[in-house]
């Protein structure tokens, strides 16, 4: 991987800033050369936004870093870190009465891998790949054959 970032933002810890992040992370990967960044921004969405509510990046004063990295042509890499929380993140299953909760559960379905790790100052550092390759259109397998089983 490129140790040199497309984006390398550091913003408020408030949700207002989240929607801008998304727009800076498929800017970045779009002028880069990548062709699908809706799961990136996605999950540079979900992750600031975890960031933002879950930690005390959230509090008055707290900040967020997103980092993007184009690792190929095809992958990118998100990283998000946050000034710590009481709780590791990780995905769970939420009620369908519950509003919310389903953040990190979308990020394990759209990358390819993420992970997370404590760094200096007992910051944590969530990470996720994703593929930004062009998602097939099925509409583009019209008049293709079945081949036989």
């Amino acid at each position: 991987m490129s140790d040199r970032a497309l984006v390398d933002l550091t913003i408020p810890g408030s949700a207002a800033w989240v929607c801008l992040v998304r727009r800076w992370v498929a800017d970045a990967l779009t002028v880069a050369g990548h062709r699908e960044v809706d799961g990136a921004r996605l999950i540079a969405s979900e992750l600031s936004g975890n960031a933002v509510l879950h930690t005390e990046s959230g509090r008055p004063g707290g900040l967020v870093r997103v980092k993007v990295f184009g690792v190929t042509d095809s992958l990118a890499r998100i990283e998000v870190i946050d000034e710590g929380a009481a709780t590791v993140p990780l995905p769970r299953r939420s009620g369908d009465e519950e509003c919310g909760g389903r953040g990190l559960w979308l990020v394990q379905q759209t990358a390819i891998r993420w992970g997370t790790r404590t760094v200096p100052k007992r910051w944590n550092l969530v990470w996720a790949e994703v593929s930004t390759l062009e998602a097939l259109d099925m509409g583009d397998l019209e008049g293709v054959e079945e081949v036989p089983a």
